[in-house]
Order: structure tokens, then C-alpha cells, then sequence
């Protein structure tokens, strides 16, 4: 502990050294109670109970002035001179900027002046620029820290977190920022602006936002030029590390593309703080009139407008910007008629509603397309069906339809397929029409059986089921493959066209003709030995 004092002889933390870096890095120069709201705003609701005002600030920012003298200690910052209210400015030193540098994760060439020398004045400007942060950030106390006070000043914080939100952290925050018209970022030439605050916070839908703060000292003729300067800016264009031609602010920022291809310039926020002579509600209009041309977009037949290469100016003022924040509805677009909060008016919202009608004019016409398909569909098939049902064949027995089996059954699908017995007929009728009678067997049937289908050893299968010659009946399936011819060679049977019976019943009546039928003479020849062939000499040759 004695180690630590010595370093720190003001007994400051890590956690409120690194406040005082974010801030005056992103501020450039900030009082102890500025920087306070900012990095610990958990402070101002634990010291609410002090006698006065005074003691109050003075409780609240103890441990960021004791964080202040260990830093100028270790010649991290120094003061910068005091306020219009008796308040001490403090900035960075070059070292400290360094120091800053890795606190908000930023290039060390894009941190910055020091600000040496801006409270000189009074710092009536930079603590305008200030207060407008704080009112974007409306920063949230962390209710962890306050576990241990009392309910009241759990309440109040818990007020101020349920409060609207705030747009970004202070790393979202730069100051100062050169916007040159001529030379280059790190020495821009003459001609160009000088913005007091440039916003980048995606995460919270305001990508990149210029902010100019005005005290009402200027006129509306100098606040003209300042926005030409603007334009001028946005006009340039700078080689890419493509090697293609952009705009020069997208080589440092990024913004998304304008609908339809067009390329709208970023926004510019005005935020007046009614400090000087000027009356804002007299400015503004005078403003808007001078500038038409850099604002006004081209409207469109959906009722929008489009702001290719235009500039969205939109004005507000600091008071009602600390009491509502960027949510409230307290900004005035050039060019429309009723504030609106911020994100509408950086935004285009009449466009987005003509692009959600657009959409769902174009759902809609999708599914009445849709629909006629289906309706077509069910026409075309309700007169498919009406067709096939005038094809459908009438019983000439009994007058009814084919039911769709029956039709099924009486028609060939190939040329293999032979027909039904009674292809005029019903299922009932075809039942008491009974069996097709051949002439040639007298009484038997003689129906035309169901094709076989061919074996693996079939050659060239018959397309009919052969009929036996002698007595008209069709072939069994035992006979029909015993007398089926094989390859090129006659069929093996005897009496191909003679059915079992027949074949049998003629082998009969050759045993009863002749004594021996023919299979019985092959059968004793089979049995009969054979006389074995002498062999012969040349004596047996000379007998001869």
C-alpha cells in the first residue's frame, strides 16, 4: 500500500484514470464534474444528500480530481485554466494522448490537439460541445455500485436508468475533426471545415453524424458558408486502396449506400445553445432558406423524396436535447414540417413506409397470381376429368358407366395385352352372360387366358396361349412349356399341337393298332445288347 501511494500520492484507481483518459481524449478538455457524469454517473446519485450544491460537486468529483493530480504527476495531463463559472479545465498532454490513444483503441494521428490553451477565454464553446455529448450519452448509473446506499438513492439512479437511452459511448465520440476541402487529413489545406463533434455508432442506427455546435454568436449567412464548406467536402473524391475514385469521407468512415443508387451525403446536426444574442427560432428559418439547395431532395411519385448527393441539416436545441434526449421528438429537418426524434429525422421514413406498401402491394399481387394458377389449375383439371367422363363406355346390356376398373380391364395398354371376354359389357352384366363357348370343343370354354410372362429361357415367347387341334382346349402351363420350341430347334414333343390328353390318348391308340407302340419299340432297342464288331486282320481282308 505504501508503494501504491507513492505512485499515486492522491490514492486514484485504475478505474477512475482511465475515465479521466477516454474522456479527455474524446473531449480534448473537460472539468473534473464533466468528466465525472461521464465515466462514474453512479456518483451524482450517492451524493445527493449534501447540504449545498458546492459540497455536492465536491463529494461527486473527489476521486476523479484525485485521479487528475496523480496524472499531471506523472505529466499525463495538465490544467488547462478555468471556465466562465469558476470551474478548472484539464487536458492531455502529448503523452497523455498517447496514453489515450490505447483507452479508446484509436491511431495516435487521430487523437488530436491537446487543446493547451483553450480555456484562455473560458472554454465557452468546447463546454457547449461537452454538455451536447453528455446529453447524446445520456449515461446510465451502474446500479451494482449502489447495492450498499440508501433506497432513495437507488430510486433516483433507477429513474435515470429507466430514462430513454443515449446514443453511443464515448469512444463513439471525436472532436475537432478536420474535414479538408484542399490537402490531406493530417494537414488539410484552406477551404476546409472543422467539425466540433463526429458520431459513429452503428450499433445504435446512426452510422457517421457531423454535430456543429452553436452558441448563438453566428448569423445565418455564416452558418451558410459553414455548411458550403460542408458540401465542398463531400464533393471530393480521393483514390481508394482499390485504386478506384470515392468519396473522400468514405475512405475514413463508412455509411450505407443510398436506396435506388443514390448516394445521400452524411447528416449535419445543429445544436443551438441560446447563450448568445442570436435568436435560434429566427436563424433557422433564415438557414433554411439560404441552404435549399444543399438540403432539398427530389420527390417521388410514392409521395417521398430522394436526397441524392443532398445533405440532411436537421436542427435542434441543447436544452431540449438534455431533457429528451436523441429519442425525443425535438428535431427539426429542413424540409419537413414536424420534429421527429433523431434516428427519423437522419432517416427517411416516408421512403421505408412507400418501401413496406411497395412490398406488400407486391405480396399481395404474388398470391393473386398464385391464386389464378390454382384456379386455372382446377378448371383445366375439372375439364380433363368432364372429358374423360364423356369417354367413359356405357354397359350394352344394362346402360350403366364403366366404373373405372372395369374400364381399366377392357382396355389394351399394349399390344400384348389381350381384351375381355365381353368388352361391352358391366361386371353384372359380364356375370349372367357367363363364359364365351368355342365352336370347335362343343361345350368347353375357351377363353382367352392372361399373357405369362417370359421366362429366363425364352426365346420367342408365343403372344397367345396355344389351343390343342384336336379337341380346342388351351394349353396347360406344364404343356405349353413342353412343347415350346427353344431357340432356332423345333419343339421337343412329338405332338406340339396336341394338348396333354390328346397326346396321350393318341399313343393309346397306336398300342391298340399295331401291338407295340412306338415308345415301346424304343424302349426294347434301348434294352437289346449290341453285338460287339469282330476285329479283322489282313487274313480276314483276303477271305472276303
Amino acid at each position: 500500500m505504501t508503494g501504491k501511494r507513492k505512485t499515486n500520492p492522491a490514492g486514484s484507481t485504475n478505474s477512475y484514470r482511465g475515465d479521466v483518459l477516454r474522456v479527455l481524449g474524446a473531449l480534448k478538455v473537460a472539468t473534473a464534474d464533466q468528466i465525472q457524469r461521464i465515466g462514474a454517473p453512479h456518483l451524482t446519485h450517492r451524493h445527493a444528500d449534501k447540504a449545498t450544491p458546492s459540497k455536492q460537486k465536491q463529494a461527486r468529483t473527489a476521486s476523479h480530481t484525485g485521479a487528475l493530480s496523480d496524472m499531471r504527476k506523472h505529466g499525463l495531463s495538465e490544467n488547462g485554466g478555468s471556465t466562465e463559472t469558476g470551474d478548472s479545465l484539464r487536458n492531455l498532454t502529448l503523452k497523455g494522448l498517447e496514453a489515450a490513444s490505447y483507452e479508446l483503441r484509436r491511431p495516435v494521428t487521430e487523437m488530436g490537439s491537446t487543446a493547451r490553451g483553450a480555456g484562455s477565454s473560458g472554454a465557452s464553446h468546447p463546454m457547449a460541445v461537452n454538455e451536447t455529448v453528455i446529453a447524446m450519452l445520456r449515461p446510465k448509473p451502474n446500479m451494482a455500485k449502489l447495492a450498499d446506499d440508501p433506497p432513495h438513492v437507488q430510486a433516483a439512479a433507477q429513474a435515470a436508468v429507466d430514462g430513454p437511452d443515449g446514443i453511443g459511448t464515448i469512444a463513439s465520440y471525436w472532436t475537432e475533426v478536420p474535414l479538408p476541402a484542399t490537402g490531406t487529413w493530417n494537414a488539410p489545406g484552406k477551404g476546409g471545415a472543422q467539425a466540433d463533434l463526429v458520431l459513429t455508432a452503428p450499433q445504435d442506427g446512426v452510422p457517421l453524424l457531423f454535430i456543429e455546435v452553436d452558441n448563438c454568436h453566428e448569423t445565418a449567412e455564416e452558418l451558410t458558408l459553414k455548411l458550403e464548406k460542408y458540401a465542398r467536402f463531400f464533393r471530393r473524391t480521393a483514390k481508394d486502396t482499390d485504386g478506384k475514385e470515392r468519396p473522400m469521407w468514405r475512405t475514413r468512415w463508412t455509411a450505407p449506400q443510398g436506396p435506388y443508387g443514390e448516394m445521400p451525403h452524411p447528416p449535419v446536426l445543429l445544436v443551438f445553445n441560446h447563450i448568445g444574442e442570436r435568436n435560434p427560432n429566427r436563424t433557422v428559418p433564415r438557414l433554411q432558406e439560404l441552404t435549399r439547395h444543399l438540403w432539398q431532395g427530389e420527390r417521388q411519385r410514392g409521395g417521398h423524396h430522394l436526397y441524392d448527393r443532398k445533405i440532411p441539416i436537421i436542427a435542434v436545441g441543447l436544452k431540449n436535447l438534455r431533457e429528451h434526449g436523441p429519442s425525443g421528438a425535438v428535431f427539426a429537418r429542413f424540409g419537413r414540417t414536424h420534429p421527429q426524434s433523431l434516428l427519423e429525422a437522419i432517416g427517411n421514413p416516408r421512403f421505408e413506409a412507400a418501401q413496406a406498401r411497395e412490398a406488400k402491394e407486391a405480396k399481395a399481387r404474388a398470391a393473386a397470381y398464385q391464386a389464378d394458377l390454382r384456379r386455372a389449375a382446377q378448371e383445366q383439371a375439372a375439364k380433363q376429368a368432364a372429358e374423360r367422363e364423356a369417354r367413359r363406355p356405357v354397359c350394352t346390356g344394362c346402360g350403366t358407366r364403366f366404373t373405372d376398373a372395369r374400364w381399366n380391364a377392357v382396355q389394351a395398354t399394349d399390344w400384348g395385352t389381350p381384351k375381355d371376354s365381353h368388352p361391352n359389357l358391366c361386371d353384372g352384366c359380364k356375370q349372367k352372360a357367363g363364359p364365351v363357348v368355342s365352336p370347335a370343343a362343343g361345350t368347353r370354354e375357351r377363353q382367352e387366358p392372361v399373357r405369362r410372362e417370359a421366362g429366363s429361357d425364352d426365346f420367342w415367347p408365343a403372344p397367345e396361349r396355344p389351343v390343342c387341334t384336336e379337341c380346342g382346349a388351351a394349353f396347360t402351363d406344364e404343356r405349353w412349356k413342353a412343347t415350346k420350341p427353344v431357340g432356332w430347334t423345333a419343339s421337343p414333343a412329338k405332338h406340339p399341337s396336341l394338348c396333354g390328353d390328346c397326346d396321350q390318348q393318341y399313343e393309346a391308340d397306336l398300342d391298340r393298332t399295331w401291338g407295340v407302340s412306338p415308345r415301346r419299340e424304343e424302349h426294347d432297342q434301348e434294352q437289346e445288347p449290341a453285338v460287339p464288331e469282330q476285329k479283322t486282320g489282313w487274313l480276314s481282308r483276303l477271305r472276303r
